[in-house]
């Protein structure tokens, strides 16, 4: 197989969806009081090697990726807080520039690990040169504390190739109901937060503007 032909589609995908998606922050930040649920976004394709050992794991003909394997291209959405997890579904589902055909709440109902978000999979419209091309991939939204702990599970599923340890998964647990607990506590100061953040935003004008 080709893999720079099959992933040109898949990283233009990647691309687009990062532009519109920071869009929507830079829209937030300029034209509106509100505060922005959007923090940061990231977006990758899924390395070579973890797209053969997934397919092999499943069951995956190479030939069949496109329609079988979801997350071939990745999209990270980063919030400040849990509520703005919500919104940034909802401003998601008001679009129309592509589908969403699976919803999937890791908040609501945690992996066994304590893995949280929340997880879209949208079929997306990609122009190629040989006409419209449409293909699946994965929005992940979550906050930074569930972001940097599923970065540290993703580091120690790398190295036990796929089975940690027991006790680390006890201790994996445990910090997952940390970071969640921190998420809890500054939903808790989430106004005190919004308020000083906006006086910086204020301070900052005032500044260029003289």
């Amino acid at each position: 197989m080709n893999w720079d032909v099959f992933f040109a589609p898949y990283q233009q995908a990647v691309e687009e969806l990062k532009i519109k998606l920071r869009g929507i922050r830079k829209e937030y930040n300029m034209y509106s009081t509100k505060h922005t649920p959007i923090e940061f976004v990231t977006g990758r394709i899924k390395p070579v090697s973890s797209i053969i050992d997934k397919s092999k794991r499943k069951n995956i003909p190479l030939d069949e990726l496109e329609t079988r394997m979801q997350d071939l291209a990745g999209v990270r959405v980063m919030c400040q807080f849990v509520e703005d997890i919500d919104s940034v579904v909802e401003l998601i589902r008001a679009r129309k520039d592509f589908e969403i055909i699976e919803e999937r709440d890791y908040i609501t109902e945690k992996k066994r690990s304590g893995y949280r978000a929340y997880h879209l999979v949208i079929r997306y419209p990609v122009h190629t040169i040989e006409g419209e091309k449409k293909i699946l991939v994965e929005i992940q939204i979550k906050t930074l504390a569930m972001n940097f702990w599923a970065t540290i599970e993703h580091s120690l599923l790398y190295k036990y190739s796929g089975e940690i340890p027991e006790n680390i998964i006890e201790r994996l647990q445990s910090a997952a109901e940390a970071a969640f607990k921190l998420d809890e506590e500054m939903s808790q100061i989430r106004g005190e937060v919004l308020e000083a953040q906006v006086s910086f935003r204020r301070k900052e004008e005032e500044q260029r503007n003289h």
